[in-house]
């Protein structure tokens, strides 16, 4: 099947050798530009939510609105070039749901184009805009706290397996907002209820395969993954693995429990997809970014897979499965 950027080039090569008289026919469309660290094959379900929220204003896609869906696979280095790429073709939105270092790429990139971020960083702490109530600028998203729920997240993974000592977590070196919020939260979590941590670092999924080669041989009793855009595009491959050595793993979102991880704790992603192809609609319907106020995230779930908890031999308790907003069996 041909990649979508690989048919955009194509037909951009395409329409540069039409006719003067046949392109001026063609009727002009808003093009949105859609950045994200994970794979165009692991988010479709994040692609629908997307599209759910511009539907909500109006704009079907491939009718009244293009969407370009840059897939840069972790490679966070990319992320100059493609904006200045975006920037310089005057794309009518710039939309980073889910990548803190996207959203800061944009906003250097430009002061003009608009841009609507899903960030899980203080949107005012990293300048993305002014305040919460009033972005001033020409950024303006929706706010999810990843990182705010490390602590708990930790306990969870605790409380499903107790006889868990050391804990390996693996961080993103790549994603830097990531990599230093998981530093800064996690050892003091850890050491509040007697756990032991050990950092990995991975940001390819032959270092995600290293990283579990060498936390098998260092006798840890369970794994924390970091939340990263490219890590949870890789959820298939850390569920193999873990499954594999027999490590109970926790997650950030839904999206990795249900491809075969043990637990998550986090935001509701796709609600933060939705919301941002919502107010990317209402940008194209002419709101400013500076007047949209931040939406901060409200909604948290706690997912648990029944199915690997008893693979991997771990008795859920009774009061634990009440808690869990989804249970998989």
């Amino acid at each position: 099947m041909m990649r979508r950027r690989e048919f955009i080039t194509l037909l951009g090569g395409a329409a540069a050798g039409w006719p003067v008289a046949a392109r001026a026919q063609q009727p002009a469309v808003p093009v949105i530009g859609v950045v994200n660290a994970g794979s165009f094959e692991a988010s479709a379900s994040r692609v629908a939510a997307f599209r759910k929220g511009l539907s909500e204003t109006g704009y079907i896609e491939g009718q009244n609105v293009a969407v370009e869906y840059h897939w840069f696979g972790g490679q966070y280095d990319r992320l100059p070039m493609l904006m200045a790429d975006l920037v310089s073709r005057r794309v009518a939105v710039i939309a980073t749901p889910g990548g803190t270092p996207a959203a800061i790429a944009a906003k250097v990139a430009t002061t003009t184009i608009p841009i609507v971020f899903g960030t899980a960083e203080d949107p005012v702490k990293i300048g993305l805009v002014s305040s919460l109530a009033r972005p001033g600028g020409n950024a303006t998203g929706i706010n999810i706290f990843l990182w705010e729920v490390t602590a708990k997240r930790l306990g969870l993974l605790h409380e499903l397996a107790p006889r868990v000592i050391r804990v390996a977590v693996l961080n993103n070196p790549g994603n830097v907002p990531s990599a230093e919020a998981t530093l800064r939260d996690l050892p003091e979590a850890a050491r509040a209820i007697g756990l032991q941590i050990q950092i990995f670092n991975a940001s390819t999924s032959r270092e995600i395969e290293a990283a579990f080669a060498t936390l098998v041989r260092d006798r840890a009793d369970a794994l924390f993954v970091a939340a990263d855009s490219f890590f949870i595009s890789r959820r298939v491959q850390f569920a193999t693995l873990a499954m594999r050595h027999g490590i109970p793993a926790a997650y950030s979102t839904r999206e990795e429990v249900e491809a075969g991880g043990l637990m998550s704790y986090g935001t509701d992603v796709l609600q933060m997809w939705r919301q941002v192809g919502v107010y990317a609609g209402q940008v194209l319907k002419g709101a400013k970014p500076a007047d949209l106020p931040v939406v901060q995230a409200t909604k948290f779930e706690f997912v648990i897979n029944l199915v690997t908890a008893r693979a991997l031999g771990l008795e859920v308790p009774p009061s634990l499965l009440a808690r869990a907003d989804e249970v998989i069996e």
